[in-house]
């Protein structure tokens, strides 16, 4: 199974499916609006302006799950992703990732690749998931890792998506 079948929101409640980025390199990431690691909102920008026509997309996925740092509703969160960080990557629906209620997408992401010690939880905002173009979850990375400490991985995996440069 890949990442593919799952169905997810946009930030504006537009339903698609992740089929539609087939093809691409994804860095999906769960994110907040109050967390002490919202300034890679930044990085991650850059990240996706420099490799988006290589290939990359960086999908946004809102969660209020810890110490409720994403209070806001979808339009609170696009409006402070757009002044504060000039975020143009697709951001979605706010999610859990956790628990009874854990979107789909991110209980397969989890199970795709246990985080340290090999706990399925995620354990904080700003955790990232890499998928290659294909939809196979490649590995994932702690909140602590910042975006540009991926770059390696990313490009290694747009070389193979995209070998003529």
């Amino acid at each position: 199974m890949t990442i593919y079948p799952f169905q997810v929101k946009t930030i504006d409640g537009e339903e698609i499916s992740l089929r539609q980025f087939a093809g691409k390199v994804l860095l999906i990431v769960n994110t907040a609006s109050k967390c002490g690691f919202t300034p890679q909102y930044k990085d991650l920008q850059e990240l996706y302006e420099s490799h988006k026509e290589k290939g990359l997309e960086i999908l946004g996925f809102p969660c209020n799950q810890f110490m409720s740092q994403e209070p806001g509703n979808e339009e609170d969160i696009k409006t402070f992703c757009e002044l504060n960080y000039g975020v143009t990557f697709p951001m979605f629906a706010k999610v859990d990732v956790n628990g009874v209620y854990a979107h789909p997408l991110f209980v397969y992401l989890r199970k795709q690749t246990p985080g340290l010690l090999g706990f399925n939880t995620i354990k904080w905002n700003f955790t990232k998931f890499l998928v290659d173009s294909k939809g196979n979850v490649v590995k994932r990375y702690s909140p602590t890792t910042k975006p540009y400490e991926i770059l390696k991985d990313i490009e290694a995996l747009l070389d193979v998506t995209n070998p003529i440069k």
